[in-house]
């Protein structure tokens, strides 16, 4: 039996004219074969190649669940493929990408972020973050600090001015100083009204005005209506809610389960520190933990009076976190989420 190429090349041939002596030469083929293949249009039969087996086939299941539990948000890539190696998985992340393409909605194109590098030292961006509302919705304190891009995160179940100061104290702590300056937007806990005294000179929550003096950092705010300017904390954010906060919830919410403050501080610690701070950073090329030892010398001293006088009363320690359950209830529960 001929090839299929030799066929095609018959039909070509004789297209173009050839007689049947012609493309037996031309073929090397007797003629009795290109006749048979000519006249009665007895066209080979070849085997159908059998379709390779895909190493993501297993998962399909898996990856169609935890998109659908996760609805209407959207799971990184990068996020299941860490979920489905644990499972056994050995393709490749651009096979996973390609498949999750059709799977995944309609994304209209966000609007480009402007970032403004500092030198080390000189600027934190602070903003909330806030998922879900009503009784129970929970919020997160996110901070970044401009150089290293060394990032500190608590979630806490409200936003007050008390919280807020808090907040930073440990922030401060987890950084091992204070930045000369911290960028925020228009919260009220914050500024009261913007140029109050002036332009650029704004009237500022006395309360905090004071908490800023006595740790010696300047607050400043970002331009009205264009909170993206915080291009560093923006892009934190997001990496926050879509490759923390929604893949851990929607685990959850596939358990008939709801994620409370004291096992998001629980987990997001371990995030911050196996994950989030030690990643390559996508802007800088670097490890944001690599850079805080740099950026460490150029923070202000922690106020040594002010942390004693006021100790913290929330930590991110294991052992300190009060939790609405015993330890070992979450400790099974997580080890069911990763098994």
């Amino acid at each position: 039996m001929i090839s299929e190429e030799e066929y095609m090349e018959i039909k070509i041939l004789l297209r173009q004219g050839k007689s049947i002596r012609e493309i037996a030469r031309l073929m090397r083929l007797s003629r009795n074969t290109v006749r048979r293949y000519i006249r009665k249009g007895d066209e080979p039969r070849y085997p159908l190649r059998k379709e390779r087996g895909s190493k993501l086939a297993p998962y399909r299941d898996y990856l169609h669940q935890r998109v659908k539990e996760a609805h209407p948000q959207w799971l990184p890539a990068v996020v299941l493929y860490r979920e489905i190696t644990l499972q056994g998985y050995t393709g490749k992340l651009t096979v996973l990408r390609d498949y999750l393409r059709t799977l995944k909605p309609f994304l209209k194109e966000e609007e480009p972020i402007i970032r403004f590098e500092t030198r080390p030292g000189q600027q934190m961006q602070m903003d909330w973050l806030e998922f879900g509302r009503g009784k129970g919705h929970l919020s997160a304190f996110v901070a970044t600090l401009g150089y290293s891009r060394y990032s500190y995160v608590e979630f806490v179940s409200d936003e007050t001015l008390e919280t807020l100061i808090r907040c930073h104290e440990h922030a401060f702590d987890y950084f091992g100083g204070v930045p000369e300056e911290v960028l925020y937007d228009n919260m009220k806990t914050v500024v009261i009204e913007r140029n109050h005294y002036g332009k650029g000179q704004h009237r500022f929550q006395p309360c905090f005005l004071d908490f800023a003096k006595r740790y010696g950092f300047v607050p400043r705010l970002c331009r009205p209506y264009r909170a993206k300017t915080k291009g560093k904390i923006e892009r934190f954010n997001r990496y926050v809610r879509h490759s923390f906060y929604n893949p851990l919830a929607s685990r959850l919410k596939g358990m008939n389960l709801k994620l409370d403050k004291e096992l998001a501080n629980y987990e997001v610690k371990k995030w911050l520190r196996d994950v989030a701070n030690c990643r390559v950073h996508a802007t800088t090329g670097k490890v944001p933990v690599e850079l805080l030892e740099e950026e460490k010398l150029t923070l202000l001293t922690l106020p040594r009076l002010q942390r004693e006088a006021q100790p913290i009363t929330i930590s991110l320690n294991e052992e300190k976190i009060s939790f609405q359950h015993p330890l070992s209830v979450y400790q099974a529960l997580l080890e069911e989420i990763r098994g």
